[in-house]
């Protein structure tokens, strides 16, 4: 009886709602729901404190709905979209920005693409015929040698080099997924394969461009710049991975295989070997150069309109190809003198071209024929580009998913962070090189 009366002197809070009895009214219930909706509209924080109260009873974080995000996410690039071309017509006035956007893409696309293209595929027959008649198996026993001091690996690895200097980054996925291969590997060892392969990717078509330019010379000192980039990145991602996760120390499979049964011999006689060999590979040829289209006609169009300035005599825009307001050329001759002395650069528009090949070696090199005409390079600079561009090879696109189909996605950050050390160093081994070569000779 006294806790009832105490119950009923109590005075009713605003957000208890009385119990109605079963099967009478809920008027006193429904005037109490009236009154909170009026609380609420006067006082609109009302409901926030109380999800907010429950949230932290609970322990959860309170988080945006998914229209909510994508409508924030599509406010911040519509802001930046437009900030970004505002800059370029306020400075080029719009119809310049427009025709020069235009231009720069259709004459990479005629002048530089379609030259890339016949590169990817005749480097891609010739590739082809010297796996199909066995060269590539004998540069692996050549270099087979070198992989355990050099870089940690099983012999077996130079395999993987070489298909991946002949072709792109993911040839060596496949070859990582093959039992055959890959039981001679530790796991540690099999994930760093990533960074050992990419710093060798389109490393034929990247050296046969360079020399296609005249600057042979400075291409193959590159050659040694991405193979000291490729050994410092492949180290540090295996002392990253072990300190992390001590456990990849072990074999990564116990099945039985042989390094015997990897082969690319196809069938029939040594005419037909032949030409269906040249054709195929001339066929991969087509797919690399058709995949390297988008990076070039997106990215080098973008970054050459932040690297070069107006054509016109007096300053003036033409709206010409290869014209834009040179931001990146800007930035990089505040600080030139870190260029200069790590990598030789005499302009700092011939940053644009590492920046470049963090997403698409491709897109970078196409680069290069403006470079040239501009008068700008040198075979220096050649070899600091063909370093960092086989080394880094657009490793910011190509790492995820190499390492996503291995199984390994946690550790694209340490991938990613090794290859960047490593692809600065062979831009500045390349460049003090060459100074070494040409203080000899």
């Amino acid at each position: 009886m006294e806790e009832t009366k105490i119950k009923e002197q109590m005075p009713m809070t605003v957000t208890e709602t009385p119990s109605v009895p079963e099967g009478q009214p809920s008027d006193k219930a429904a005037s109490h729901h009236l009154l909170n909706s009026l609380l609420t509209v006067i006082d609109p924080f009302q409901v926030f404190r109380h999800h907010e109260t429950q949230d932290k009873k609970n322990h959860k974080p309170r988080r945006l709905k998914f229209t909510t995000s994508r409508s924030l996410e599509a406010l911040i690039f519509l802001v930046c979209f437009f900030a970004f071309f505002g800059f370029l017509a306020y400075r080029m006035t719009l119809p310049h920005m427009l025709n020069t956007f235009m231009q720069t893409a259709y004459q990479l696309l005629l002048e530089t693409v379609f030259y890339i293209m016949a590169i990817c595929v005749l480097m891609g027959a010739i590739s082809k015929l010297l796996t199909e008649f066995g060269v590539v198996r004998l540069m692996e026993n050549i270099l087979r040698p070198l992989m355990k001091p050099l870089y940690n690996l099983p012999g077996v690895a130079a395999l993987g080099a070489v298909m991946t200097f002949l072709s792109d980054n993911p040839a060596i996925i496949s070859l990582a997924k093959d039992n055959n291969f890959a039981r001679y590997f530790k796991k540690y060892q099999l994930v760093s394969l990533t960074n050992f392969g990419t710093a060798f990717g389109m490393g034929l078509v990247v050296i046969a461009f360079m020399t296609g330019k005249g600057y042979g010379s400075g291409a193959l000192v590159g050659l040694m710049g991405a193979i000291i980039g490729s050994i410092i990145s492949t180290r540090l991602m295996q002392r990253f991975t072990l300190k992390s996760y001590p456990e990849m120390d072990s074999p990564v499979t116990e099945a039985e295989g042989s390094e015997q049964n990897i082969s690319y011999k196809s069938e029939g006689s040594i005419f037909q070997r032949f030409l269906n060999a040249m054709l195929d590979g001339g066929k991969s040829g087509v797919g690399i150069g058709v995949a390297i289209i988008p990076g070039v006609l997106c990215i080098s169009t973008i970054v050459m309109m932040l690297t070069f300035g107006p054509a016109g005599e007096n300053g003036e825009y033409l709206g010409k190809a290869y014209e834009g307001v040179p931001v990146i050329t800007w930035l990089a001759d505040k600080v030139n003198f870190i260029f200069f002395w790590l990598f030789g650069f005499e302009s700092g528009a011939l940053v644009s071209f590492p920046i470049t090949a963090l997403g698409a070696v491709g897109a970078a090199i196409g680069l290069v024929p403006t470079f040239i005409t501009e008068g700008i390079i040198n075979n220096n600079a050649i070899a600091v580009f063909t370093a960092m561009g086989m080394c880094w090879s657009g490793y910011l696109s190509t790492h995820t998913a190499m390492l996503d189909s291995l199984g390994y996605r946690k550790l694209i950050g340490k991938a990613i962070g090794a290859h960047t050390i490593g692809g600065l160093c062979a831009g500045v081994a390349a460049h003090w090189l060459w100074v070494l070569l040409s203080l000899i000779f």
